[in-house]
């Protein structure tokens, strides 16, 4: 199996484990919520536009940009267990889990 294929195949999991219920579901976080927007697991400006991607929150599509540059995104976290896993993550991951909230405005690292 080529990498390409592992990354969609890890990203269709994901998704199909926050679908199963009728609510919508983070892919990252895994709350219930009422909207997700699509993340790129290797973010369009490395090369990855017609990669996996993966439904997350608001909330933690913004604060996965706001704590990890593009480039991170694609050498070092492009599958939703490298992202679950990352250090800059940690803090954001449990406070977002006892929250409900919806959405959150932040500003983004560079991403270079």
């Amino acid at each position: 199996m080529t990498r390409r294929q592992q990354l969609a195949q890890a990203a269709a999991e994901a998704t199909a484990r926050a679908q199963q219920s009728n609510e919508m579901r983070c892919g990252l976080c895994e709350r219930a919520v009422q909207h997700t927007t699509r993340h790129h697991l290797v973010p369009r400006e490395e090369g990855g536009r017609y990669s996996a991607t993966v439904d997350l929150c608001q909330p933690c599509h913004s604060s996965v940009h706001r704590f990890l540059t593009n480039r991170a995104l694609a050498r070092q976290y492009h599958t939703v267990d490298a992202l679950r896993a990352a250090d800059e993550l940690q803090s954001y991951l449990n406070w977002i889990r006892k929250n409900k909230v919806e959405k959150i405005r932040n500003r983004r690292a560079g991403n270079g």
